[in-house]
């Protein structure tokens, strides 16, 4: 399935067939984009270096050239594919309030509901009650099986009681919600710290993803985000939300570079389908062509 339902033109429109050649003018221009873009500044300057080693490129061709680099920028950062093999492998999903991380979820458990695979919903966002209502909408939806506590609960036992349930009920696949919480908090993000203990002590040799939910209009605080919750909870991957083919979610090359965490899914709508495989090489093109 295709990473975009629609492309839409963004920031490089009209760049490539402006220039004839690749001269300083051009090359200003492009890095002049590409921070436009919030790819950063040291991505640019490492994009408009290696143009710069090019000799003879014109238009479509540096276009071409110009997708290949900031497609090896993603690449890597590792493979986007999901390690989930074990059963019960876990989803663990972090991130600040309003990215998008309940919504999520729902989609993932759609999209393994539709590979057969049985979910396991865990609703350790005990701080918003209307989260774990979502969730549980989500649940029914999808034949999804779920844990919650009260409001205002303890986290770490209803990660703890999500275990223990997904070994007692056979579960494939164990999603965890947590609650949003600002990356300069460290009190939060030493209780991300604690969920993830949790999970390596009830369920030892289970493959686990703990992707940061990052919303693709969030610009360059994205990688401050990502520095944090890197740290916090060891990140293997992102979700990038609210992507709708244009220019916006240009810091993953920044978090790429700077932190080596891929990409795995990007949201590109409301639908419960409308979670993607990420494709750096689709992504990269959505941005320049």
């Amino acid at each position: 399935m295709a990473l975009f339902k629609e492309k839409k033109k963004g920031l490089f429109g009209g760049l490539f067939s402006a220039f004839d050649r690749v001269d300083e003018d051009f090359l200003d221009e492009l890095e002049e984009r590409l921070i436009l873009a919030d790819a950063g500044v040291e991505t640019a300057e490492a994009a408009v270096d290696a143009l710069r080693r090019e000799k003879g490129l014109k238009g479509d061709a540096v276009q071409a050239r110009l997708v290949d680099i900031l497609t090896d920028e993603m690449e890597k950062a590792g493979s986007p594919r999901l390690r989930l093999d074990t059963k019960p492998a876990v989803i663990l999903l972090v991130g600040v309030n309003g990215v998008g991380k309940t919504t999520t979820i729902g989609k993932l458990a759609y999209k393994y509901a539709g590979q057969g695979k049985k979910a396991l919903l865990c609703a350790a966002d005990t701080f918003r009650a209307a989260a774990s209502e979502q969730l549980g909408i989500w649940a029914q939806r999808t034949g999804a099986d779920i844990v919650r506590h009260g409001e205002g609960g303890d986290p770490g036992a209803v990660v703890y009681d999500a275990c223990s349930a997904a070994k007692a009920r056979g579960s494939d696949l164990v999603i965890v919600d947590t609650a949003g919480r600002l990356h300069n908090k460290q009190n939060l993000m030493n209780e991300l710290t604690k969920l993830t203990r949790i999970v390596d002590r009830e369920l030892p040799g289970a493959d686990r993803e703990i992707l940061l939910v990052l919303d693709a209009t969030t610009g360059q605080n994205g990688l401050i985000q990502a520095e944090q919750f890197a740290k916090a909870a060891g990140v293997t991957g992102i979700v990038l939300t609210k992507l709708d083919g244009t220019a916006k979610g240009g810091v993953v090359f920044s978090i790429a570079r700077r932190l080596g965490v891929p990409v795995k899914l990007a949201g590109v709508g409301e639908g419960a389908e409308d979670l993607r495989d990420f494709d750096a090489r689709e992504f990269a093109e959505a941005m320049v062509v």
